[in-house]
């Protein structure tokens, strides 16, 4: 907080990663949130305003609706903000929604699920216009093995497996997996997870996981194997990161 009169602010940002090294201010590097911070930092006339989001997301990953929050001195008329907020961010980063929300509001610890979707286009030839946003494989992948796999990973587990460096993770490394669909349509595969907390590129691990289930490559019950070792292990394969976008954050 800057202070105890100062208002707090909520956001939905919609944003394409690829020219990005992921959300968190990086030194040298173009962020999303540093990106913010600077533009939000001058239209209030401050040195500094910190923007917490919900969550990181890696370098080359996409948002449909990432939220954040951050404070400043004064009230503002949220409408013309978001308006010259737009006005300044390149054009692949877009705030959606703005809103005072009260001091309590936190776009992280608030926050009570999230849902990932994770797009592979199942085909030779990739449309140019999907290539920044889907996973390819060429070769063809079983649906029906992927969605018994996706079953087993429904629930409350302990994802230490899935996580890229459970280490890091301080709140433990159990979470629990509401839903997790596998669409087709076409070429088109859309992998759609919402639970209630993830891993550090826990979302991905999956998605790589299942696409090895898909080619055959290993069987559905590869998964109830994964979760009794409860390691991390070669078997797990962390997925590219432009097939994913962080879809949605519950509140």
């Amino acid at each position: 907080m800057i202070g105890s009169m100062s208002t707090r602010y909520k956001i939905t940002v919609s944003y394409d990663g690829t020219h990005y090294s992921g959300w968190q201010v990086q030194p040298e590097h173009r962020t999303v949130q540093g990106e913010l911070e600077r533009i939000i930092s001058e239209m209030a006339d401050r040195k500094h305003v910190r923007v917490e989001s919900s969550g990181r997301t890696d370098a080359g990953v996409h948002a449909r609706a990432q939220s954040a929050h951050f404070d400043l001195p004064k009230e503002v008329d949220c409408k013309y903000f978001m308006r010259g907020l737009n006005a300044q961010l390149d054009r692949d980063i877009r705030v959606t929604s703005f809103q005072k929300v009260s001091p309590d509001f936190h776009a992280r610890f608030s926050a009570v699920g999230k849902e990932y979707r994770y797009f592979i286009y199942n085909g030779l030839i990739v449309p140019p216009t999907k290539r920044l946003y889907r996973l390819q494989e060429g070769r063809k992948l079983d649906v029906e093995r992927m969605r018994a796999a996706a079953a087993l990973l429904v629930g409350e587990h302990d994802f230490a497996p899935f996580s890229a460096n459970p280490k890091r993770e301080l709140d433990g490394t159990v979470r629990t997996i509401h839903s997790l669909y596998v669409r087709k349509h076409g070429a088109d595969i859309t992998l759609e997870v919402q639970g209630n907390g993830f891993l550090y590129k826990m979302v991905r691990s999956l998605a790589g996981i299942l696409i090895d289930v898909g080619m055959g490559r290993r069987d559905p019950a590869i998964i109830r194997d994964i979760f009794e070792h409860g390691k991390r292990t070669a078997v797990v394969q962390t997925a590219q990161p432009h097939g994913l976008f962080l879809w949605k954050v519950f509140y």
